[in-house]
């Protein structure tokens, strides 16, 4: 009996120790498992040690908390905080915005064929750095509307009835034989939702602003052709479109005014033929359409 108190107080048979640690928490060892033994010898000997001497309590909280968003699940061994990343600035808006003032300034022969324009010049005039008209006008070059003049900036291509009647060629060889299919397919009620489209080509070309006009007419010929569900022939035809609309040499072609109210009464009345399903009529008007572009 003696002995077995002097036991309770001292160590067990199992060597407990005789004292708690302090927490009064009583720890008893484990045999190291397989796992244990493998874990410990792959680990640096400082994480080791932390492992040991951290309380179990601890230890199960750490690893039962979540991982909070965007920290890293490995050791940082002092590595320094990574910054949050700087927001980026974006100069495609205003690139854009510059392409698209240079183009309605094109089609409304603000920038006349055969003449150099500076970036430090268009900039100032349209308020920006010199920076983003350059990289504007070297979009229109890739285009085919202006080419770089070095030391200098940029000449407005001068263009020919010829290149004009050979654009209105390839724009009907792509468009011509996707409308006639859909004029067999796509239902009335598709077609009726473009009559605003048309009827804006009208109200554009009796302003005879031309650029108001181009803009209104890439639209109503866009709208008609994304109904074949193709974007590829979509962007095609409209940089088609687009690069027959520029200027030529000397302003030669149709009377601004007139010319425009004969392409637009053109519009209206091929979206009459869609509706009623003419297809005689719209394989005519179409042509038509494509010719008097030459």
């Amino acid at each position: 009996m003696k002995q077995g108190a002097q036991d309770s107080a001292g160590t067990t048979g199992g060597g407990i120790p005789r004292f708690p640690p302090a927490g009064g928490a009583v720890r008893v060892p484990r045999q190291p498992q397989a796992a244990d033994v493998r874990r410990e010898r792959d680990t640096p000997a400082a994480d080791v040690r932390r492992e040991r001497d951290t309380p179990a309590a601890d230890v199960r909280r750490e690893r039962d908390t979540p991982v909070a968003d965007g920290a890293r699940g490995e050791h940082t061994h002092c590595e320094r905080p990574v910054p949050p990343p700087r927001p980026v600035v974006r100069r495609s808006s205003v690139r854009g915005q510059i392409v698209d003032a240079l183009r309605t300034a094109l089609v409304g022969g603000e920038l006349r064929p055969g003449e150099v324009y500076s970036a430090p010049a268009l900039g100032e005039r349209f308020g920006v750095s010199a920076t983003p008209v350059r990289e504007a006008m070297q979009q229109l070059a890739l285009e085919g509307a202006v080419e770089v003049v070095p030391n200098r900036g940029f000449r407005v291509v001068e263009r020919d009835a010829r290149e004009l009647a050979e654009l209105a060629e390839v724009r009907a060889l792509i468009e011509v034989p996707v409308l006639l299919r859909l004029a067999c397919t796509v239902p009335v009620e598709r077609w009726a939702e473009l009559r605003p489209l048309a009827e804006a080509t009208v109200r554009a070309a009796s302003s005879g602003c031309r650029a108001t006009y181009a803009e209104t007419d890439r639209a109503f010929h866009r709208a008609m052709l994304s109904l074949a569900g193709n974007e590829q022939l979509v962007q095609t035809a409209e940089d088609l479109h687009r690069r027959a609309q520029w200027p030529l040499v000397g302003g030669s072609g149709r009377p601004a005014r007139a010319g425009l109210v004969a392409d637009a009464a053109q519009h209206t009345a091929l979206l009459d033929a869609l509706i009623a399903r003419e297809t005689d009529a719209v394989q005519l008007l179409v042509r038509e359409h494509f010719a008097a572009a030459c």
